[in-house]
């Protein structure tokens, strides 16, 4: 069970091919996207990989509309073992 508002890492990204990059980065694709925090009502409601994609014009405008999804994360701290 993961605990509400927790960020998840999908695993097909830990495969050897693939990068992670943080939060908020221009992506090195064509069209400017950005990797960009969703919402889980985001999710829920994504049909289509492509209704999940943002350009930095777009992004400007989340944040200035939903604020910065990715600031809880900062301000939580885990405890260390």
């Amino acid at each position: 069970m993961r605990a509400v508002g927790t960020d998840i890492c999908r695993s097909l990204q830990a495969a050897p091919a693939k990068t992670t990059i943080s939060p908020y980065s221009l992506r090195g694709r064509e069209g400017q996207t950005v990797a960009t925090p969703v919402t889980w009502d985001e999710i829920h409601g994504c049909r289509r990989p492509e209704q999940l994609v943002f350009t930095a014009d777009e992004v400007l405008d989340r944040i200035s509309e939903l604020g910065d999804l990715f600031l809880p994360a900062l301000q939580t701290r885990a405890p260390l073992p």
